[in-house]
């Protein structure tokens, strides 16, 4: 009941609920579990939902965690939605929008951070050159996406591929959960 802000709110919600909070999954297997649900197709917060959920309770456990994510939302939405059609054109509503855009996209980027701050540490632990190619893997994913307007499969399989290739180049890669 707290996501005002759409999904990115959301995930930084999630995080700090299952891993900072309850502590129910550590820093690195919320970092796996996003790196996963991203790589497929479907909305990812239901894709992370069903992961957590498994891990703490099983099957009980995935339908308590979708339950918690779902109920609150559709109804406040629902709620809300009927609300702004009476008063959308309003100078207050409008000008309230502006200030919640940029405060949304500030609540991204700390989200992101806290996302790759696992992938990071890792990279430090196995030498300078790890830490490069995940430097350039990730400011390059962002400039094909930015720039070059890449489909973001194809950014996925490229920066995959480029992982699996410094494996075999020797530069030693551990996945985030190893």
């Amino acid at each position: 009941m707290q996501s005002f802000g759409g999904g990115t709110a959301t995930l930084a919600l999630i995080r700090r609920a299952v891993v900072d909070d309850l502590k129910w999954i550590t820093p690195v297997e919320f970092t796996s579990y996003w790196a996963l649900v991203v790589m497929v197709p479907g909305i990812n917060l239901l894709g992370l939902t069903i992961l957590i959920g498994r891990q703490i309770g099983g099957a009980k456990g995935v339908a308590i965690a979708l339950a918690g994510l779902l109920l609150p939302s559709v109804t406040i939405t629902i709620v809300l939605t009927a609300l702004y059609a009476k008063v959308q054109r309003s100078h207050l509503i409008v000008s309230a929008l502006g200030g919640v855009i940029p405060a949304t996209i500030g609540v991204g980027f700390v989200t992101g951070l806290q996302i790759a701050r696992p992938v990071l540490a890792s990279c430090v632990k196995r030498g300078a050159l790890s830490l490069v190619v995940a430097f350039t893997i990730m400011i390059g994913s962002g400039v094909l996406e930015a720039l070059a307007h890449w489909p973001v499969v194809a950014i996925l399989i490229t920066s995959g591929s480029l992982g699996a290739l410094t494996q075999f180049a020797g530069i030693p890669q551990k996945g985030p959960g190893q």
